[in-house]
């Protein structure tokens, strides 16, 4: 039986930004790849950069 939650994990680009608007958190102030809630934050050009420390997952807020 194939798992549709495995699936959709594994399409996650984590060479890719991701937009938050688009795609919010599936569990609040957790990654959606790994679920940690240990992230990097920067700003450059008026854009708020959130990357994982685990995995390396990049959303912009």
């Amino acid at each position: 039986m194939i798992n549709l939650e495995k699936i959709k994990e594994q399409e996650i680009d984590l060479d890719k930004v991701y937009d938050y608007a688009k795609f919010p958190d599936k569990v609040s102030g957790c990654c959606d790849n790994c679920n940690s809630a240990c992230f990097k934050s920067s700003v450059k050009a008026g854009v708020f950069l959130r990357e994982c420390r685990e995995c390396g997952m990049k959303k912009s807020i």
